[in-house]
């Protein structure tokens, strides 16, 4: 049973449909949205904002992890009345999980200990002694100038600086240091070391525990970004939403650590980054637009006019582009310097079908993945770009804009809300273009459906993005405070709430794998003939309930139109042909 609340954030999409995305004019009259739709903007912000799900993740800095640490080992040397070395190594050797220490050790004291290496008592003991033989140089020292561990193994200090030093420079690995014995396993413990090594290893050592907190615990990561220390505790239990945004202003996915990601799943990302990132496309262009020398199979590329080609040196083999035969067996008499009668002839027998097939296949695979690829990067640069704005708007802007419409910047939050939906909806469309590249071929009717919302989401940012980077700019060049500026507030705010609520139905549309087109064959086509319909409407639609569904999908129902069974498209009814996929009318 869906809530009022989201049946009334269905029918925001509802109206979008009929005037955000109407087809209206740059020239549109600045009363677009009313006084009214203003204070609607202010109240469904925070009817979105409760509706939200509670935040799933902590960012932590450096000074909250260490507070945290300290009060793991605390915790755990207070309940098994240990030390808090023993309880440091005890969480370290258990990867800081503090109630899989309490199980372990109350199911079985003895084996954790051996396994961790903390003894109750001695191994080698030395009542009384003086004087004592170092187990690595070999000399004889005074008891003074002896160290052990808790096993009672005795070294001399300087060779346990030597020990521990070169351990601490191996890396994180010292964390698990134990006595030089090699028959041994007595941990060394963080005490050992502060009191043997010089302050620089001290700090290093210091660090490695640190990052082992955050690295060791399933619970917890750092973030991605390049330069950023802070770190991230997610919980599990909240099931769909991985992103997780860092104070560094980074998006990332909690379950890759790639960047955000929604609507797209973690294996498409995978997929798609790895696509990008190898070979494959190079060997598809290899493919399309080149031809294997006839002599030593080196590729070529045609990149003039005459089918006479001349391999490159050493080869210089000479050949025919068409046929790839050698060229001392062509002339006037097979077609000259621009065709070839032996390939046409060759190419009616069908001996070049299968080769020109494999050509065209790999041109074609080519094209469709350059097409996805570009509009990915374009809007991955439109949303770099969106960034520096944002930096700028929020650095050097807004004060200006404060002082020359004499506005506190408490009221021009408006802007930078904007600005943030903007970047976000980028980030969104982008990914869709991974989507659609994996969206199975067959699926005709789900491709149209998704090649449509796509479209709308589109047009919806575009008029923001043009809002509130165009528009705005005669706010900052004037001198005096402008009477528009109201107006302006109105709508960029109103392009912002509906601009998000399209977005948000997008996503979750996407994310249940576009279920429109699975329960309503002809999702597709009454979402455009709806969009036509409204573009004949400027006033905005009344706000009864519906779903998602019912927004797109089910505005028109009249006899004017009959929908193909194949591909789901609106055709008018004196056609007998589907106008899309061709297929006769049953």
């Amino acid at each position: 049973m869906e809530s009022e609340d989201d049946m009334h954030d269905a029918n925001d999409i509802e109206s979008l449909d009929d005037d955000f995305y109407s087809g209206e004019t740059e020239d549109a009259p600045l009363d677009y949205y009313s006084d009214d739709d203003a204070d609607d903007y202010f109240d469904d912000a925070e009817r979105i904002e409760s509706r939200r799900p509670e935040q799933n993740f902590t960012i932590l800095k450096e000074s909250d992890i260490r507070l945290r640490q300290e009060d793991d080992v605390a915790r755990v040397a207070t309940v098994l009345s240990i030390s808090r070395v023993s309880a440091s190594l005890l969480l370290r050797h258990h990867n800081w999980s503090v109630s899989r220490v309490h199980d372990t050790w109350f199911a079985d004291e003895e084996r954790v200990r051996k396994a961790v290496g903390l003894l109750e008592k001695p191994i080698v003991q030395h009542p009384n002694a003086r004087e004592l033989t170092c187990g690595i140089c070999f000399e004889n020292y005074p008891r003074a100038r002896i160290e052990m561990a808790s096993c009672g193994h005795p070294y001399c200090i300087s060779c346990w600086e030597g020990y521990i030093s070169t351990s601490i420079n191996d890396g994180p690995g010292c964390l698990m240091l134990r006595c030089p014995d090699p028959t041994c396993g007595a941990a060394i413990g963080q005490d050992m070391i502060n009191l043997l090594v010089s302050d620089e290893d001290k700090q290093k050592y210091a660090r490695y525990l640190l990052r082992s907190y955050i690295e060791d615990n399933k619970k917890s990561k750092w973030c991605p970004a390049p330069g950023c220390e802070y770190a991230v505790t997610f919980d599990a239990g909240s099931a769909g939403n991985y992103d997780v945004s860092c104070f560094c202003s980074y998006g990332f996915c909690w379950n890759c650590t790639e960047e955000a990601h929604r609507p797209v799943d973690c294996g498409t990302v995978a997929k798609w980054i790895l696509k990008n990132s190898t070979e494959s496309e190079n060997m598809n262009w290899i493919l399309a637009n080149s031809k294997p020398c006839p002599k030593c199979k080196r590729p070529i590329e045609k990149n003039q006019g005459c089918m006479h080609m001349t391999c490159t040196p050493p080869c210089k083999f000479e050949f025919c582009w068409l046929c790839v035969g050698a060229w001392s067996d062509h002339g006037e008499r097979t077609g000259g310097f621009y065709a070839c009668n032996r390939y046409e002839a060759a190419k009616q027998e069908g001996v070049y079908d299968d080769t020109e097939r494999r050509r065209e296949m790999a041109k074609n695979s080519l094209e469709r993945y350059t097409h996805y690829y570009e509009r990915w990067a374009s809007n991955q640069s439109s949303r770099q770009k969106a960034l520096a704005d944002l930096q700028q708007m929020q650095t050097v802007h807004i004060e200006k804009l404060s002082d020359i419409q004499c506005q506190p910047e408490s009221q021009l939050k408006f802007i930078t809300e904007a600005w943030l939906q903007i970047i976000e909806c980028r980030r969104v469309l982008k990914w869709t273009y991974a989507y659609g590249f994996y969206l199975p071929e067959h699926e005709h009717a789900k491709k149209q459906f998704f090649e449509y919302l796509q479209g709308e989401a589109e047009s919806g940012l575009e008029r923001l993005h043009q809002c509130a980077e165009k528009e705005l700019q005669p706010f900052l060049s004037a001198d005096d405070p402008s009477r528009e500026f109201n107006d302006f507030r109105t709508k960029l705010a109103g392009l912002t709430s509906v601009t998000r609520n399209y977005f948000e139905n997008l996503v979750r549309a996407l994310e249940n794998g576009l279920s429109d087109v699975g329960s309503n064959g002809a999702a597709f086509s009454k979402a455009t003939s709806s969009k036509n319909a409204a573009g004949s409407s400027k006033g905005r639609a009344g706000r009864g309930k519906g779903t998602f569904r019912t927004s797109l999908s089910s505005k028109l129902n009249d006899d004017s139109h009959w929908y193909c069974e194949h591909c789901t498209y609106a055709n008018v009814k004196s056609a007998s042909t589907c106008q899309m996929c061709y297929q006769q009318r049953r």
